[in-house]
């Protein structure tokens, strides 16, 4: 279904509206922000129909706040929604009348999406704008003006290609948001088939959700298709929908990665489900930096400098070969440096996959602009029940401090000291021995953000811990011991954050992380939500020090699995600790 689309900016007029039912879960509010009961029994379906076009702004026990941006409506006009879509929504689930302006507004701002477009003209591109004084407005703002061209006609002014980009970051920055139908440089072609039986001996079908999400993107290779953004959850295989959007294209790509454990995963991913060769996959790392048609690279190469002052040395692997497709593995890590390169390579066409589209920068409109708009994903909930990610039960284990000499050192500390003096607390080291002896038969990850938190729990258990600082084939070592079973309790730092295949870790135990990062807290989550192969649930601990700011911390970090549907039993750690005392 595609946006709608208005002459000279008259937003669509806003169907009429229902009766409402007062047993339904939303109070919809003027100011565009949604309350939605937690306990109704209509909850699940209303907040899944909502999602698409609101985001979560907090979710306390009962009633939950959802506050619907320009941002989250234009990514769902990109993918299709119309403003009586969305209304219908609202009338549908809403517990009293809607407030007048409400729809009148979301007509309105949806209506802004595509009003401006990029097309093609000649070697070059134009901007286009059928409403000739809102054209007339936006050639006079200051943020735009320098990278328009010439005046072709009524309604449309020359641009240079090289300005496709920043132009589009402009646009999203005044308020509306370039629908860009100017196409993309073809690439290398890169004959390739996706395997029925993987090299590994494994059936191997790219899944309905998978193939779906692949189809999305490249729309019958339209100019509508081609780039865009995949949400789906960790452990849902992203990896299988770049390789699946791999084989629609057949062309050359660039992969873009967060680390040289997922550049690994996704060069033996490739090799294991396509016909693909060695030879044609290659790594660009740190370790190893070699170009072939099927390029796999980190983030962290390319945004290396020795100096500040200097230019980025390794920004010029976009130009090494003619890439059909660019992949940017976890989005929502986008280095700050890398938009100003995918800002000059508009071109190309742009794969972002992620499992929030959340920045902890606030720089979703850059991902829109530069990356594309959302084009499919699927909540959490729906994967699980169909048993493509794992049931997860999600607790969080309060802890005091230890002592009043602790308790002092916290209340004098400073604002930063003072949260990792309440990550470190010694006394949750209690609670995971108690965990660890619980689940000492199972595959358990230990994860967290301070190195000497996390050295006293390797050494305390005599458990391996991987950091940043463990090499590369040590690290893989161990990866592949714990895959075998033969290592079944694991200690990581934050690299294990990221885009490790690990999939048969079903306990993860979080002692400590970063501030209030809710896309930390979504990707430690899927480090577990890989679907086992003997069934059952994962089990996802936080432990965090109750009457300090890690506590406020907490809370925020939760949202994100709260938005998925997924809730948190709350313990004290003498309900999980027994008592030494009464066992003695």
């Amino acid at each position: 279904m595609p946006p709608t689309k208005t002459p000279a900016g008259n937003p669509p007029p806003a169907p009429a509206a229902p009766a409402f039912d007062p047993s339904n879960p939303f109070i919809v509010q003027s100011d565009r922000s949604v309350l939605v009961e937690v306990d109704n029994p209509r909850y699940a379906e209303a907040r899944d129909a909502l999602a698409p076009f609101a985001e979560l702004e907090k979710s306390p026990e009962h009633i939950h706040t959802y506050r619907i941006s320009n941002l989250s409506l234009w990514n769902a006009a990109a993918a299709g929604f119309t403003a009586a879509d969305m209304v219908a929504v609202l009338q549908k689930y809403t517990k009293f009348p809607i407030p007048p302006n409400v729809p009148t507004d979301l007509a309105e701002t949806v209506s802004r999406y595509g009003r401006v477009r990029l097309e093609r003209a000649g070697g070059g591109l134009k901007l286009v704008c059928a409403d000739r004084p809102l054209l007339a407005e936006l050639t006079r703002q200051k943020k735009l003006k320098e990278y328009l061209g010439e005046k072709l006609d009524d309604v449309s002014f020359a641009v240079d290609p090289a300005f496709r980009g920043v132009l589009k970051q402009a646009l999203i920055t005044v308020g509306y948001p370039a629908e860009d139908l100017a196409g993309y440089t073809e690439g290398s072609a890169l004959p390739m088939r996706l395997r029925e039986t993987a090299a590994s001996g494994l059936p191997f079908q790219v899944r309905d959700y998978q193939r779906d999400a692949a189809d999305v993107f490249h729309a019958g290779g339209d100019v509508r298709g081609g780039s865009g953004v995949i949400v789906l959850p960790c452990g849902a295989g992203k990896t299988v929908v770049g390789i699946a959007a791999m084989a629609l294209l057949q062309k050359n790509t660039l992969v873009l990665t967060t680390s040289v454990t997922a550049v690994k995963q996704w060069v033996r991913e490739i090799l294991d489900k396509t016909t693909l060769t060695a030879a044609e996959v290659k790594e660009y790392t740190g370790e190893v930096k070699e170009i072939g048609p099927v390029t796999v690279a980190t983030y962290q190469i390319l945004t290396y400098r020795p100096d500040k002052t200097e230019d980025f040395p390794h920004f010029g692997l976009f130009d090494k070969r003619d890439w059909g497709l660019i992949v940017y593995d976890e989005v929502h890590l986008l280095p700050a440096p890398v938009f100003r390169v995918t800002a000059t390579i508009q071109a190309r066409r742009r794969l972002g996959l992620t499992a929030t589209l959340i920045r902890e920068d606030g720089r979703e409109g850059d991902v829109f602009s530069l990356i594309g708009p959302k084009k499919y994903d699927v909540p959490w909930r729906e994967l699980e029940t169909k048993g493509w990610i794992a049931s997860a039960n999600c607790t969080e284990v309060r802890v005091a401090l230890p002592d009043d000499a602790t308790r002092m050192e916290y209340a004098v500390a400073d604002h930063r000291a003072k949260y990792r003096i309440a990550s470190e607390n010694p006394a949750k080291d209690e609670v995971v021995a108690e965990l660890l002896a619980r689940y000492h038969d199972q595959r358990v990850l230990v994860i967290g953000q301070y190195l000497a938190q996390l050295r006293r729990l390797a050494a305390r258990f005599d458990l391996p811990l991987i950091t940043g600082a463990t090499g590369g084939p040590e690290r893989e070592d161990l990866y592949n011991r714990f895959r075998s079973g033969e290592v079944r309790h694991l200690v990581l730092s934050k690299v294990g954050n990221f885009a490790i295949d690990l999939p048969d870790a079903n306990v993860l135990i979080q002692v400590s992380g970063t501030f209030g990062s809710r896309q930390e807290e979504a990707q430690r989550l899927g480090r577990i939500l890989r679907p086992k192969g003997e069934g059952g649930d994962a089990h996802f601990y936080t432990l965090v020090t109750r009457d300090t700011r890690e506590l406020d911390f907490a809370h925020h970090r939760q949202m994100f699995l709260t938005e998925q549907g997924y809730s948190y039993a709350i313990l004290d750690e003498h309900e999980v600790v027994p008592l030494r005392s009464a066992a003695g």
